[in-house]
């Protein structure tokens, strides 16, 4: 698609990204080996894995966060009336699951990164998880799974995907969130786009693309949600790497212009896929 997508964020190094016709998403190439992938989140400026407000794109994260936090608790209540056990995987650290359990939900956290997850178990009382933990955890034994732009950082997909149904229960909801490609802001920023985040973003993902995936599993997309605020977020950084001037406004003309053109595609700049077994 792009034959060079830089990674701003931490090596500078240049990826590809490859169309996949079978599944209609686009992988990063090459994509690290598990071993040197860790290495690729190793920067201050990685937002999730620290509660730091230094600067406007910080601040601007965190603030967008706490209004976001309420409608995510807000989500997983409507979709469960009964069962209250929680999984949130790549909970960084740990906002989501501390809000959520403010709201009586009984949380388990998994987050591979070393320093999010102390942060973590600081923000909820309660031992957060490495992901080898995943393995371990009783089969389903939870009535949500949350992964709030989560999916595109995992390797061997399909692999994970399994899991991710084995630990749900039979009437439970599988909630993932993950930035959409063929959003009008991915389509005008090109290769500054800053949701490919290449190469911490293996994977890069249509709603044709979600669907499949998950169908093969006997699993189906029953809702989908947009997630207007990333429209804004995701062009100040685009614009940042693009290093334009008037970025602030520049970024919210963008955004406001790509959540006009979603309400008649549904092509929101990120989407929360709501999901279950079939």
């Amino acid at each position: 698609m792009y034959n060079a997508v830089k990674d701003f964020t931490v090596s500078g190094e240049t990826f590809q990204l490859i169309y996949n016709k079978e599944w209609d998403y686009l992988e990063t190439y090459p994509q690290p080996s598990k071993d040197k992938l860790p290495e690729y989140y190793k920067s201050e400026d990685y937002i999730s894995h620290t509660n730091a407000k230094r600067n406007l794109f910080e601040k601007v994260y965190h603030a967008v966060r706490t209004i976001s936090l309420k409608r995510k608790v807000k989500l997983i209540n409507s979709c469960s009336s009964t069962g209250k056990q929680l999984l949130d995987i790549g909970c960084g650290t740990g906002a989501f699951l501390a809000e959520a359990q403010k709201n009586k939900w009984n949380i388990t956290g998994v987050e591979p990164d070393d320093k999010a997850r102390a942060i973590a178990k600081s923000n909820t009382g309660i031992e957060i998880y490495n992901t080898d933990a995943l393995d371990q955890f009783t089969s389903h034994s939870f009535d949500v799974i949350t992964l709030w732009h989560v999916l595109e950082h995992l390797p061997n997909l399909e692999e994970h995907i399994n899991v991710l149904q084995r630990l749900l229960k039979k009437d439970g909801t599988l909630i993932v969130a993950v930035p959409n490609y063929k959003s009008y802001d991915a389509r005008y920023y090109k290769q500054f786009w800053a949701a490919f985040d290449v190469p911490r973003h293996l994977w890069h993902f249509s709603q044709d693309a979600i669907s499949r995936l998950f169908s093969k599993k006997e699993m189906d997309v029953v809702k989908t949600l947009p997630m207007v605020f990333d429209a804004y977020y995701v062009s100040l950084l685009s614009e940042k790497y693009k290093k334009s001037t008037w970025q602030v406004f520049r970024a919210f003309y963008r955004g406001w212009i790509s959540n006009s053109k979603a309400k008649q595609t549904s092509e929101y700049s990120s989407l929360i896929y709501c999901i279950k077994n079939r």
